[in-house]
């Protein structure tokens, strides 16, 4: 009989906790989206799995010495997991919508409003005592509003670790909900004729442009603010092994196998945040909501930019290629073109929209180096 009590006592059912539970069901929600809602299966899929992982009690697969531990340290703690994602993107990324219409990197740069004005409502919000986050905290809350993951990662990483898993969760999520979060707002902010609108042809950009282009963009940016060379770097890295055309071979690893093969660890690394004891807090709740705010903010952003430029030029854009702005390449933009064909079934905007998503990245990419130069 003590024997049996021993062996009751050693099992996960005995050592269970409630917030561990709640953490199991979490995780079992987050598989749930990915495979049955098929919301960014690709990250929730192994983030969900690595959370059910977490919080098995009395396994330690999260804690030191756990393999997830090891996941995190090796490949997040480093920053490395989320570069290589960032060389994976600008290998599948083409700059010639950019490059043939320069002025929606002002879409792009709108758009990052979102971030600074997010940090500046969670100081706000500390001030007042709702809620308790440093100015570390507040600055990687406010890169939810990029809408791109492997940036909030990368800057969690680096001024809020401990934050870490409810940001990713946030940033991937709200990638995911894209087409459901978007419309509404480019629909309230822009009229009927306004959606109408239709853009000229773009221009065929040089393999040359193509060339030049990833290589003066690194240099510039990073001679000015060296803390986002390395996410940049990475990126232009891999669009210049692309557009170069003389190293297939690496360009198609870049893009296919590399990336999966960092994706699967990175989901189970940020699967390894989210243990009981450090998700299930009220500043969590926080979190989710200033990153609703910060996505929210910023394709308001880029739509009202293009209003503006509208109002200053001859040659009309369409305001909802504005929404792009954000970094979800290429979901914003297939978002973009939808609402455009169903206000003129003759309006393609889907090339026109991926200038203002690519200037996204680079601008998202270009806030995290600020907010990580200023405050790391």
């Amino acid at each position: 009989m003590e024997h049996l009590n021993t062996l009751w006592i050693n099992t996960g059912l005995y050592q269970i906790t409630y917030g561990q539970a709640i953490m199991l069901l979490v995780g079992l929600l987050l598989l749930y989206l990915a495979i049955v809602k098929k919301f960014e299966p690709l990250l929730l899929l192994p983030i969900g799995f690595g959370a059910v992982l977490s919080n098995i009690p009395a396994a330690n697969i999260a804690v030191e010495g756990g393999i997830l531990y090891h996941f995190y340290n090796v490949g997040i703690g480093s920053g490395v997991f989320p570069l290589l994602i960032f060389m994976g993107v600008g290998a599948m990324t083409d700059f010639g919508p950019l490059l043939a219409n320069p002025k929606t990197l002002l879409l792009g740069a709108a758009a990052q409003f979102g971030i600074f004005a997010t940090v500046l409502g969670a100081i706000f919000f500390t001030t007042i005592g709702v809620f308790d986050f440093s100015l570390k905290q507040a600055a990687a809350i406010g890169i939810i509003g990029g809408a791109d993951g492997p940036t909030s990662i990368y800057v969690a990483s680096m001024l809020a670790p401990e934050l870490l898993g409810a940001i990713a969760v946030a940033s991937y999520s709200y990638m995911a909900l894209v087409p459901l979060i978007q419309p509404p707002i480019m629909k309230l902010l822009t009229t009927q004729e306004e959606r109408k609108i239709e853009m000229k042809q773009l221009r065929e950009v040089s393999k040359a442009e193509k060339i030049v282009f990833p290589v003066m963009l690194l240099i510039l940016v990073a001679l000015l603010l060296p803390d986002a060379a390395p996410l940049l770097g990475m990126f232009a890295f891999g669009n210049l092994m692309k557009e170069s055309g003389v190293v297939d071979r690496l360009s198609d690893t870049a893009q296919n196998a590399l990336i999966n093969i960092v994706t699967i660890f990175l989901g189970l690394a940020v699967g390894s945040k989210l243990m009981a004891e450090s998700f299930l807090t009220f500043d969590t709740i926080g979190i989710l909501l200033l990153g609703m705010v910060a996505f929210a903010i910023g394709t308001a952003s880029g739509v009202l930019m293009a209003k503006i430029m509208n109002l200053l030029s001859k040659n009309k854009v369409n305001p909802l290629i504005g929404s792009a702005g954000v970094s979800a390449v290429p979901m914003a933009a297939r978002v973009s073109n939808k609402v455009g064909l169903e206000a003129n079934p003759h309006n393609f905007l889907l090339m026109h929209a991926m200038g203002p998503n690519v200037a996204g990245v680079i601008g998202s990419a270009i806030a995290a180096g600020i907010m990580i130069q200023f405050l790391s």
